[in-house]
C-alpha cells in the first residue's frame, strides 16, 4: 500500500513541478514585459513604420514617373542624339570606333562555347573589334577547352584573344582591370561586357555604339536581361517578377530621370575614356560593376537604359546558387554605401539633387531599408506583437501599404500575377539573407569579400528543357539545413499558435503559412516544377 501511495505521488509532483515551472516564467515575463519589452517593441514598430512610409513613398513615387515616362516620354532616339553609322569611302573601315569585347569566366564549362560563339557572332567590322575572354579558371581541363575554342574561332578569322593571370585577386574586377592593362585596348574606344552566360544578338554593337559615338556626355549604354530559363521552375519565375520590376521601373526611372543608375555588371557598354577617369576596376566590393558607375556618375558622366534592347541569360536554378547571388548583391551594396557616402557628399561636380538620388533613393531605400523592413517587420516585430497586445500596429501599416508595395512590384511580370501569393513568402524568406548580408556590409564583417560565381547550367539547360516534363512535381533536398530559416519559422509557428490560441490581431493564418514557407526553404525542399505559363 505504501508502495502504490508513492507510485502516485511521483506523477503529482512531476505535475507540480511543472506548473511551478510555468508560474515562474508567467512572473519573470509579466515584470520584464512592462518595463523593457513594451518600451522596445513600440520603437522597433516605429522605426518599422517610418522605413515602411520611405518605402511606400519611393514605390508610389516610380510608380508615377514611370507612368509619365510610358505616356509622355521621349524614346531614347529622341532623348539622344542616334543615327546609324556609316561607311566612309575615304577612310573605309577606321571611321568605325574601335570595340573591345570582355568576357570573364571562372570555370563555365557549362556556357563557355556560347557565350564566345555569341560574341564572335556580333555584327561590325572584322578589323573593328577585338574579343577579350579573360579566363580565371583554376580547372586545368576547363582552361584547355577555353583555349581551344578561343583559336577554333581565331582560325575562322575572328580577332580573340585568350588572356589568363597567375592569381584570382580582386576576381572580376581584378580581371577586367587587367584585361584593360593590354598594349591593344590603347586603340579601343568601347568596351561591352558580356558574363559567361549572356548571349547578345548579333546587331547589339550597332544598336548601342551609335548613343555613345553621337553623345559625347554618355558614359554608359545598358540594355536589358531576358531570361532564358524563366519557365524552369517555380523558383525561377519568383526571381524573374523581383528583377523584371528592376529592369522596368528603377532602372528606367534612373535613366529618364537623374540619366543614373547602377550597372549591372554585364550587356552593357563603356566609353573607356569614362571608366578611366573614374578611376578604372576596383575591387573593394563585390560590386565592381555598381562602384565604377557611382564614380563615373560624380565624375558628371551620364548613363542611357534601353528597354528595348534585350540580352539572354540564364537565372540561378539551384537555391545554394541564388543564395550566394543574393548575398553578393545585398552585401555588396551596403560595403559601397559605407565606403563612398563622404566621398559623394563632398562631391562638387553633381548637384545637391542628385547626391539626395544616389544617396537616400539608390542606396538607403532600394539597397537597405527595402531589405531590412522586409525582414524585421514582416517576419519579427509583427508577430511579436501578437505576444504583446499592449503594442499595436496600425492597419494601414500592417495591410494597406504591404499590398500597395506588393501590387506595384508585381505588375511589372503580368504573366504571373497568379503567382503573386508564392512571390510574398519567397521574398519574405530571402530577405533573411538580404538583411543578414547588408549588416555585414554596413559593419565589414566576416563575409563582406565572399565571392562565389554563380552556377550555370547552359548546355544542360537546353537539354533539360527539350526533355518531357514530369507529370508531378518533382523536389530537391538541399545539401545541409539551414538554421536561421528552421529558427525563424518555429518563432513564426509559435507565433501563430499563440494568436489563434489567446491573441487578437488575427494574424494566425498568415503566420502559419509564412512559418511554412520557411521550414520548407529551411529544410532544403525547393520545388522544381514547371508551372503553367
Amino acid at each position: 500500500m505504501d508502495r502504490l501511495s508513492s507510485t502516485t505521488l511521483i506523477p503529482d509532483a512531476i505535475s507540480g513541478a511543472r506548473d511551478d515551472i510555468s508560474q515562474q516564467i508567467s512572473m519573470i515575463w509579466e515584470q520584464i514585459k512592462a518595463p523593457l519589452i513594451v518600451p522596445l517593441l513600440k520603437l522597433a514598430v516605429l522605426l518599422c513604420l517610418i522605413m515602411s512610409l520611405m518605402l511606400f513613398t519611393e514605390r508610389v513615387y516610380m510608380a508615377v514617373v514611370i507612368t509619365l515616362v510610358k505616356l509622355f516620354g521621349r524614346k531614347p532616339e529622341k532623348r539622344y542624339k542616334w543615327e546609324p553609322l556609316k561607311d566612309d569611302i575615304e577612310f573605309g573601315n577606321s571611321a568605325y570606333p574601335m570595340v573591345l569585347v570582355q568576357i570573364p569566366m571562372y570555370n563555365e564549362r557549362e556556357v563557355y562555347q556560347l557565350s564566345i560563339g555569341a560574341a564572335c557572332g556580333l555584327s561590325w567590322p572584322s578589323d573593328r573589334i577585338i574579343i577579350q575572354v579573360l579566363d580565371d579558371s583554376t580547372d586545368p581541363t576547363i582552361k584547355d577547352m577555353v583555349e581551344l575554342e578561343c583559336q577554333r574561332w581565331a582560325s575562322k578569322g575572328i580577332n580573340i584573344k585568350y588572356e589568363i593571370r597567375d592569381n584570382r585577386n580582386g576576381y572580376k574586377a581584378g580581371a577586367l582591370k587587367e584585361g584593360m592593362k593590354r598594349d591593344y585596348v590603347k586603340h579601343c574606344d568601347y568596351v561591352a561586357i558580356f558574363d559567361a552566360d549572356f548571349q547578345p544578338e548579333p546587331d547589339f554593337l550597332w544598336r548601342t555604339i551609335p548613343f555613345l559615338a553621337h553623345n559625347p556626355e554618355l558614359a554608359l549604354v545598358q540594355a536589358r536581361w531576358k531570361f532564358v530559363n524563366a519557365n524552369e521552375c517555380l523558383m525561377t519565375r519568383m526571381q524573374e517578377m523581383s528583377l523584371d520590376y528592376h529592369f522596368t521601373v528603377e532602372q528606367e526611372v534612373g535613366s529618364s530621370t537623374y540619366a543614373f543608375f547602377g550597372f549591372n555588371g554585364t550587356a552593357g557598354v563603356w566609353r573607356i575614356a569614362a571608366i578611366n577617369e573614374a578611376g578604372g576596376w576596383k575591387d573593394r566590393t563585390t560590386v565592381e560593376d555598381m562602384d565604377l558607375a557611382v564614380r563615373a556618375s560624380l565624375k558628371g558622366w551620364k548613363f542611357l537604359y534601353l528597354g528595348s534592347l534585350k540580352v539572354k541569360n540564364e537565372l540561378p536554378s539551384t537555391f545554394k546558387a541564388y543564395r550566394y547571388q543574393q548575398h553578393r548583391w545585398s552585401c555588396g551594396p551596403a560595403n559601397l554605401f559605407r565606403k563612398m557616402v563622404m566621398e559623394i557628399v563632398t562631391n562638387k561636380r553633381v548637384t545637391t539633387w542628385k547626391k539626395v538620388h544616389v544617396i537616400y533613393s539608390f542606396f538607403m531605400v532600394r539597397k537597405i531599408v527595402a531589405h531590412i523592413v522586409t525582414f524585421v517587420f514582416y517576419c519579427v516585430v509583427l508577430p511579436a506583437t501578437v505576444l504583446v497586445p499592449e503594442v499595436e500596429v496600425p492597419k494601414w501599416a500592417a495591410v494597406y501599404i504591404p499590398s500597395v508595395i506588393t501590387i506595384l512590384n508585381a505588375i511589372g511580370t503580368p504573366r504571373s500575377l497568379h503567382l503573386l501569393v508564392f512571390w510574398i513568402l519567397f521574398e519574405n524568406v530571402m530577405s533573411l539573407h538580404r538583411t543578414k548580408a547588408t549588416f555585414i556590409g554596413l559593419l565589414e564583417a566576416g563575409r563582406v569579400n565572399e565571392w562565389v560565381v554563380t552556377e550555370k547550367l547552359g548546355d544542360a539547360l537546353k537539354t533539360k528543357a527539350g526533355a518531357k516534363a514530369p507529370k508531378r512535381p518533382r523536389f530537391k533536398i538541399g545539401e545541409r539545413i539551414h538554421l536561421l530559416e528552421l529558427g525563424t519559422g518555429l518563432y513564426l509557428f509559435f507565433c501563430g499558435c499563440y494568436d489563434m490560441a489567446f491573441g487578437k490581431n488575427h494574424y494566425f493564418i498568415y503566420l502559419f503559412v509564412q512559418a511554412i514557407a520557411f521550414f520548407i526553404m529551411g529544410f532544403g525542399y525547393i520545388g522544381t516544377f514547371v508551372p503553367n505559363s
